[in-house]
């Protein structure tokens, strides 16, 4: 006789709670943690999942495949909308050809080689090696960033490695499915052909909702301001939706769309970034703390030193020939390849990717899941706390330049107006400029400045300071260049328009 199901009760979803918030609450201090360390927080969280689980002190056995495959797969939606919504596009336009060639050419590099060190090397046969190779070939943004984060790159090369992250999920997801169906793959054209259809119905269907969805955000004003960062995350994930049941690259659909809605000037900007920010940190951290909970530590050991042999191959040959061959196009300076090259951390995605030849039934699928743990654990320990130090020997870490402005419009609907908070960061050139020095578009105005807490009406003679904050109000007509101008002075400064610098990341730019 089957076991009857016990029922969630209100007792059991105290305990739930009370257990979830404790691990939000620990992850949130580990990130402190983590930062002063430079290691990257996935393995922080990674340590949670493993310390309450089976062979940890919370005893918790979970070994649904499955549900750690879906779940993930949602988290990654998440975190790829925010990493979208992040995204500048004048940032990454100049590294778009680059970016693309790098996820595209450079991963079929990456999976030739450590395919091969799997087979060869370790014994696996064909299929798991592929497995393998497809699984490990996907970069994280995340990963790289958050070691990176106090280290002023030049902006090509946070251009490249943002774009590629944000790309080659999509090809590698199509390439573990592929290799994990039923059938093997006869031809390699056939496969060639399947990710392109598949990645251009991704990219068709992700830029046409993330326009149509910008568009709407602009032109309808919403009766609460807390809607709008509901919006966007619906939209974004609407992308990945469509994206993946007309068979195409939802990963690479949810990415662009939120791409276009990141960079479409959109009411409220600001609570709507905090927002998805905020979802994507909820999504890392569970993602994280099951995928440690589904590993089992002490069925480890066999595969420890083929992991090892697997990353070795995979950091010191593959990374840097999938670098060098995808950039053969592009002239870029060899120090910046070296860099792109160790920066290749892997993060979220090789050990969701590992669940599914679980899932799929995969002979050899736990030991794959296990090298993959071992894998991206045990280098992201070696590379993590290094890419600084390296960012510095190679002479990248010194480059400096105006912070952006930090910019949230709310539409005024019945004044037919914008009114724009303006807030000057550190490092803004707009520092020590007056008010009339702005040079305002006719239609709009700097109305009001909070200075350590005090708030009064501006003159033209006003010098504006570092920690400043302006309200201004701009008519429907001038909102967008009364905002283009702002910018541009502080990044350009009062002769910003005479010199050259009309607007961030230009003066950035020059000399690569």
């Amino acid at each position: 006789m089957a076991r009857k199901e016990r029922p969630l009760t209100v007792h059991h979803l105290n305990q739930l709670l009370l257990v979830c918030s404790l691990v939000l609450l620990f992850a949130v201090v580990a990130v402190r943690i983590s930062s002063r360390s430079g290691l990257p927080t996935l393995l922080v969280y990674l340590g949670i999942g493993v310390a309450i689980g089976q062979d940890g002190i919370g005893d918790v056995q979970f070994n649904n495949a499955a549900l750690t495959q879906v779940i993930g797969y949602a988290a990654l939606v998440v975190i790829l909308a925010e990493g979208g919504l992040g995204t500048k596009w004048k940032e990454i336009r100049p590294a778009l050809p680059a970016a693309s060639s790098l996820a595209l050419v450079g991963i079929a590099v990456s999976v030739s080689v450590t395919a091969s060190a799997a087979h060869y090397l370790i014994g696996l046969e064909w299929r798991q090696a592929l497995i393998i190779g497809a699984v490990v070939s996907s970069t994280d943004a995340a990963a790289v960033f958050s070691v990176l984060r106090k280290i002023p790159l030049p902006a090509r090369v946070t251009g490249v490695l943002e774009a590629e992250s944000g790309f080659n999920d999509a090809p590698v997801v199509i390439l573990v499915v592929a290799f994990c169906a039923a059938g093997p793959v006869e031809h390699w054209y056939e496969l060639l052909g399947e990710i392109t259809l598949e990645l251009a119905i991704g990219a068709a269907l992700g830029i046409a909702v993330g326009w149509l969805g910008s568009y709407g955000l602009r032109h309808v004003a919403l009766p609460a301001s807390g809607l709008y960062p509901i919006a966007v995350m619906a939209i974004a994930v609407v992308a990945y939706a469509a994206g993946a049941l007309a068979h195409g690259s939802g990963f690479l659909a949810v990415y662009l769309a939120a791409m276009f809605l990141g960079n479409a000037k959109l009411p409220h900007w600001p609570a709507t970034r905090g927002f998805a920010e905020g979802l994507g940190w909820i999504a890392q951290i569970g993602m994280f703390v099951l995928l440690g909970l589904l590993v089992t530590p002490h069925d480890m050991g066999d595969d420890i030193v083929p992991a090892l042999i697997i990353g070795l191959v995979l950091t010191v040959v593959a990374r840097p020939l999938s670098v060098v061959t995808g950039l053969l196009p592009f002239r870029i300076p060899w120090q910046e390849q070296a860099l792109m090259s160790w920066a290749g951390l892997r993060g979220a995605v090789p050990i969701i990717l590992a669940t599914i030849p679980m899932v799929s039934g995969i002979e050899g699928s736990r030991r794959i899941f296990n090298i993959v743990f071992v894998l991206v654990v045990a280098y992201t320990l070696v590379q993590g706390p290094t890419l600084p130090w390296l960012a510095r020997k190679l002479h990248l870490g010194e480059t400096t330049g105006a912070a952006d402005l930090g910019i949230e419009s709310a539409p005024l609907e019945r004044l037919r107006g914008h009114l724009l908070s303006v807030a000057i960061p550190e490092g803004s050139r707009m520092h020590g400029v007056e008010v009339g020095e702005l040079r305002l578009p006719a239609g709009s105005a700097v109305t009001l400045v909070v200075r350590d807490e005090t708030s009064f009406v501006p003159l033209p003679t006003t010098v504006l300071r570092r920690g400043d904050e302006l309200l201004v109000v701009a008519t429907d007509q001038v909102r967008d260049a009364a905002e283009k101008r702002l910018r541009a002075v502080g990044h350009g400064g009062k002769l910003a328009g005479w010199l050259g610098t009309d607007g961030p990341g230009t003066h950035r730019q020059t000399g690569h």
